[in-house]
């Protein structure tokens, strides 16, 4: 595999996580008094709309298969975004960002607690550190409902990434997206209904916005690992919470202080190290079966 692709694939997660912290500074501009589930609604409504035009990445023949799994990864998801929504309300763009990158170290945990996994010496590193670095950005002196919703966005994000391991196999990135929005429209439409907050036309645009860079974001992973295995470039995904600090200071003159750059750097660095290290045994493996050959 040429260093030409996989710097593209690099240089395609850059781009891709740069627009999911658009998506995230649309919904941060947000009103505090907007009403949330139909923000939520609007957002899913949206989505399966942008989906319509890649339909032919639908296996028609089979829609709905694997519905139970979907289903509840669907409604997983939901909390996700009703959650990221609270988070980005009450929190720093960065900061929320930072807490949102523990769901590779929840993934590790639910792994050993679920699917009997070991951790190595550095996974359990990662661990324990990723765990301390949200004490020390949350700080229990400053922990309230609306920050621990950033946990709710990171645990949403595990479980179901989880769960993908149990997805019918060869089903498209779109399909499963598709199925996901289309299966949490009944419970979406449900909650705006018990909110009963009066329409709101202005936050159409925001829908809009958070919905199309959230797309282009999943889009360009879709193409990033469709060229390269995961373990070579994911962490150029971490490069995301440097969008979520300049974004944060552009948009919202957001300065992250010492606490943020110590909590954020005990969860990303040991995950980065251990993308590297699977970086390094696949190059090695790749390399002995070249010679096998």
């Amino acid at each position: 595999m040429s260093g030409r692709t996989v710097n593209s694939a690099i240089l395609l997660l850059i781009i891709g996580n740069a627009m999911a912290l658009v998506s995230d500074v649309f919904i941060k501009l947000l009103g505090p008094d907007t009403p949330v589930f139909q923000f939520v609604f609007l957002r899913c409504v949206i989505t399966l709309l942008l989906l319509v035009p890649l339909w032919r990445q639908i296996n028609g023949s089979h829609v709905f298969e694997g519905l139970g799994i979907h289903t509840v990864r669907a409604h997983i998801h939901l909390i996700g975004i009703v959650a990221m929504v609270m988070a980005l309300g009450a929190l720093p763009l960065a900061t929320a960002n930072a807490i949102f990158y523990a769901a590779p170290v929840l993934v590790m945990v639910l792994s050993v607690v679920f699917l009997r996994e070991r951790l190595d010496g550095r996974s359990l590193f990662a661990v324990i550190s990723g765990f301390i670095g949200i004490v020390v950005i949350l700080r229990p002196v400053e922990v309230n409902w609306m920050a621990l919703s950033a946990l709710v966005v990171a645990a949403s994000l595990a479980v179901n990434a989880l769960m993908v391991r149990k997805l019918p196999s060869g089903q498209s990135m779109v399909h499963k997206l598709f199925l996901s929005y289309l299966l949490v429209l009944p419970a979406a439409t449900a909650l705006m209904l018990w909110e009963g907050a009066a329409w709101d036309a202005s936050i159409l645009f925001n829908a809009i916005g958070s919905s199309v860079f959230i797309l282009g974001y999943n889009v360009t992973v879709l193409l990033a690992y469709r060229q390269v295995e995961a373990s070579q470039v994911t962490s150029a995904e971490y490069t995301g919470l440097i969008w979520a600090v300049v974004l944060g200071w552009f948009w919202f003159g957001e300065t992250p202080d010492l606490w943020f750059l110590l909590g954020s750097s005990m969860i990303v660095v040991p995950l980065i190290l251990i993308g590297l290290r699977q970086h390094r045994v696949s190059r090695k493996r790749a390399a002995l079966v070249g010679e096998a050959g």
